[in-house]
């Protein structure tokens, strides 16, 4: 898994490539901030998930099938929260957006999560190669 540093500097690669990407008007920049504080909280929440399954891993505890499910239904809760708050944080500056401004959003989302694709695959490699080193 990345660490926490690796996924601060993607965090924050994808807040400036989305900024920069829409060349934003001097208008829709005051409609920015909510929209950068809501991807930073979905980051961190993903963060949070993640280190406390890596806790769960490691404390060696066995769960029913009732806990796992629990623990799953909360935390799509919380994910569905998280989108929810992302969402509404861009509806006014999309709302503002003219076409171009919307085909170079749907640009970058496309290259960011195929970024991210692309690096969970090469960590993913990383690890298998050191386990055929030993």
């Amino acid at each position: 898994m990345p660490n926490a540093a690796d996924l601060q500097a993607f965090t924050e690669i994808r807040i400036e490539t989305v900024k920069a990407a829409l060349q934003l008007k001097p208008d829709q920049a005051k409609l920015w901030p909510p929209i950068e504080e809501a991807i930073r909280a979905r980051a961190a929440a993903r963060q949070q998930r993640l280190a406390k399954l890596a806790a769960r891993l490691d404390d060696g505890k066995e769960r029913s099938p009732v806990e796992f499910l629990r623990e799953r239904a909360d935390n799509l809760v919380q994910r569905g929260t998280s989108l929810k708050k992302y969402v509404d944080a861009w509806q006014p500056l999309y709302q503002t957006l003219d076409d171009k401004q919307k085909i170079r959003l749907r640009f970058a989302a496309a290259y960011l999560l195929h970024e991210l694709k692309d690096s969970v695959a090469d960590r993913l490699s990383e690890y298998s190669y050191g386990d055929d080193d030993e």
